[in-house]
């Protein structure tokens, strides 16, 4: 704390030195031995901060593979799960595989955003006459988000080619992009109607007193707010999805977890399953991070008062 004429100054206020060389902003500015000093402790904390976060990973790390190491059953384990062989031949199987795992990605998520808005739009109808699709709307929100996706996805992959029915294809691959879109539909219809209900009621109070209808209020006011406040969850969504689509290999469809079990199968050596796993992993990390800019960024606007 510094004191000009008897009345405190904070402590990250500008110094007295800077107010009298025309402030930090004024012309011909010169930082005075106090501000550079306090530069100066900042830069040598946040380097002091950085060898320790770095040097407490190094020990942690040391301390990990120590345990791994020697364990008992290490070498069994290395060669079991950590196989050069296996993971090079596995490697370009499961990335053949991963392709359809893509495929399945892109179809089912744009399916999950448009059946997952028509339920959300469904369950916050107004009035009385939409009382019954208001209850089916959240009668099928409220199945298939109680029902585990493993099931679900051996009831339509399995269940469905048992009917025997007409005109129904019983491609594994069709059934289980059916059983993911089913699921997360529920999932991501929620997200929109906690989007929809966000909007406060004065802006489609608003739009209609500029003469706009109520499915225009809807569709120009409400619901661009709604999807633009729903961004980070909608993402999350994309991200479990994508790890999901392997799921379908319950039904036969060769995709990167098939075509690993199928190495596996045959070797009775895990490591094509560690391959696949980290393919995942390099395919879901930078949407992670892409889903926490986004999220950051959205804070920052808000908190500068900017449109969300």
């Amino acid at each position: 704390m510094t004191v000009v004429k008897g009345e405190p100054v904070p402590e990250g206020a500008d110094d007295p030195g800077d107010m009298a060389r025309g402030g930090p902003g004024g012309d011909g500015y010169v930082p005075s031995e106090r501000r550079l000093a306090r530069e100066r402790h900042h830069r040598a904390r946040a380097r002091r901060a950085t060898a320790v976060a770095a040097l407490s990973t190094l020990v942690t790390a040391a301390l990990l593979y120590l345990v791994v190491v020697n364990a008992p059953g290490w070498s069994r384990t290395k060669e079991t799960f950590l196989s050069a062989h296996y993971a090079r031949e596995a490697f370009p199987k499961v990335l053949e595989g991963l392709w359809l795992n893509l495929r399945l990605l892109l179809v089912c998520g744009a399916a999950v955003l448009v059946l997952g808005m028509l339920i959300a739009i469904a369950r916050t109808l107004r009035g009385p006459v939409f009382f019954p699709l208001r209850v089916l709307a959240a009668a099928y929100t409220d199945f298939f988000r109680g029902l585990p996706l493993i099931i679900n996805l051996m009831i339509v992959v399995l269940g469905v080619p048992a009917l025997r029915l007409q005109g129904v294809t019983v491609d594994p691959v069709l059934l289980g992009g059916t059983a993911l879109t089913l699921t997360y539909s529920a999932y991501v219809a929620e997200v929109f109607r906690a989007g929809i209900e966000s909007v406060h009621p004065s802006q489609r109070a608003a739009a209609r007193s500029l003469g706009l209808t109520s499915r225009q209020a809807l569709r120009h006011v409400v619901l661009p707010q709604a999807v633009r406040r729903q961004v980070p969850p909608l993402l999350n969504d994309l991200v479990s999805l994508q790890k999901d689509t392997g799921l379908v290999s319950i039904g036969g469809a060769v995709d990167a977890v098939r075509a690993a079990d199928i190495i596996v199968g045959r070797s009775l050596n895990y490591t094509p399953y560690i391959v696949a796993g980290l393919v995942f992993v390099a395919l879901t990390i930078p949407m992670t991070r892409f889903t926490d800019w986004v999220t950051a960024r959205m804070d920052r606007r808000r908190e500068q008062g900017g449109s969300l």
